[in-house]
């Protein structure tokens, strides 16, 4: 039987972009089929009708629980669809979706159990808000977690079924991505990080993470350290 490969994109009110992303993602990578799950995290927009009209399985949560919430139900989802790989990958346009054959070849060339697209490897054309940011954001997640990798921060990652069946994931919002950092180490999962060449434009800046955004992420990582004390 051919092993699948299930993309997963988190997307709140993203009918404006997401069309484009899913119509760039493979159909096939090498012998491997590949499976579209978008997560509807209470859009108010057409985010479930573009995503279908495109091929996309559609998960919709009834309101709005989070980015982390939402990546927990598709990585779930994929899971029970039988995915022998897990992708996530941003639904903004951030990413180049084509990058997702360089991370599920990495994956399984390593092989690895997680793949992480760092954007630091590479921040050419990024801006110096969100470089400075995504470092800040590294070293709280190295005071959290105890390590660090380039971008701690990255929602473009490629996993192993294994690997998201010995992750215990909980966080709902962005602090996600720092707990999957953590669990990376706690579960001593081979990783890497793979360069990847972020794409702003004004959409994918304007909804990116804001400062509010980043205080309630430092938060909530500083919660689950002392919970974890």
């Amino acid at each position: 039987m051919r092993k699948t490969v299930a993309v997963v994109l988190p997307a709140l009110n993203e009918a404006k972009a997401i069309g484009k992303v899913l119509a760039g993602i493979p159909a096939s990578i090498g012998s491997m089929d590949v499976r579209i799950i978008v997560v509807d995290d209470g859009s108010t927009d057409h985010t479930a009708e573009v995503a279908r009209r495109h091929g996309a399985k559609v998960i919709r949560h009834i309101t709005n629980l989070g980015a982390g919430a939402a990546t927990v139900t598709g990585m779930q989802a994929a899971k029970v669809l039988g995915a022998d790989i897990i992708v996530t990958i941003d639904a903004d346009g951030q990413h180049n979706p084509a990058d997702i054959q360089l991370l599920v070849e990495s994956l399984v060339d390593g092989p690895y159990d997680v793949v992480i697209g760092s954007r630091l490897l590479d921040p050419v054309g990024m801006p110096a808000s969100r470089f400075g940011a995504n470092l800040l954001l590294n070293g709280v997640t190295f005071f959290a977690h105890g390590k660090i990798v380039s971008d701690s921060q990255s929602g473009f990652k490629a996993y192993s079924r294994e690997a998201i069946e010995v992750m215990e994931l909980s966080s709902p919002g962005y602090e996600i991505c720092s707990e999957i950092i953590g669990e990376i180490y706690r579960k001593n999962l081979r990783y890497k990080s793979v360069p990847i060449k972020a794409v702003y434009t004004d959409y994918s800046k304007a909804k990116g993470q804001h400062f509010l955004n980043g205080v309630n992420l430092i938060l909530g990582l500083l919660i689950r350290m002392l919970r974890r004390a």
